[in-house]
């Protein structure tokens, strides 16, 4: 075999190869229920936020919003990064979006409405956008929707290759009192997610890690 026809084979051999074994990346997106007494849970979320800044990898990407009245606006996300390949420059990534998300939690001011599904459709076209190979949606939030007047979100998601995951799913007043109440509303949510196409699961055990994993 000639010289140059040797390099040609070799050089495709190891595009092949390399494309072949390119680690299929993460988008996350963790949307923060900021509605009424839900805010107290936050504390909690920040330390979420910062378990998985430290899971996700270079070329992964991670965004957290906010749930308030009206969810389906890009001013209600809060921070949101792609890492770099650079381990340097990644990890100088994360503790600046490690600082953003503690600015705002120790600032944020509660809101009057939940608008979940806006927040849903608004993580949706992030995590498309990246490119992700894997799209997760987190939701940490009691899971009580509330819109203001005038609001539609009577509509299908279209969720195929997403997965939706309940975080933190406290129970409402009225729950105690009525726990069909709180049965209903996960079972909607999950029903609205698996016809939408997406796959459903709900964390509440947040000491066990194994339950974190994605």
């Amino acid at each position: 075999m000639k010289t140059a026809q040797f390099f040609i084979v070799l050089l495709s051999a190891l595009l092949l190869f390399g494309c072949t074994n390119k680690k299929p990346t993460t988008g996350l997106y963790l949307l923060l229920d900021t509605s009424g007494t839900y805010t107290q849970e936050l504390k909690k979320a920040q330390q979420i936020i910062n378990y998985y800044l430290a899971q996700l990898n270079p070329g992964d990407s991670f965004a957290v919003a906010r749930i308030d009245s009206g969810s389906f606006s890009e001013s209600d996300i809060i921070a949101k990064v792609t890492f770099d390949h650079r381990p340097s420059r990644a990890n100088e990534q994360k503790r600046v979006f490690s600082a953003t998300i503690s600015t705002f939690i120790d600032t944020v001011k509660s809101s009057a409405y939940t608008d979940i599904s806006g927040g849903l459709l608004l993580a949706k076209e992030y995590l498309a956008e990246t490119g992700a190979d894997k799209k997760v949606i987190l939701v940490f939030s009691d899971m009580q929707e509330e819109l203001p007047k005038g609001y539609n979100r009577d509509f299908e998601l279209n969720l195929p290759n997403y997965e939706v995951i309940a975080i933190n799913v406290t129970k409402l007043r009225s729950d105690n009192q009525d726990p069909t109440q709180y049965m209903k509303r996960l079972k909607d949510w999950q029903l609205k997610v698996e016809k939408s196409g997406g796959k459903w699961r709900m964390i509440n055990d947040l000491e066990r890690e194994q339950s974190l994993a994605l």
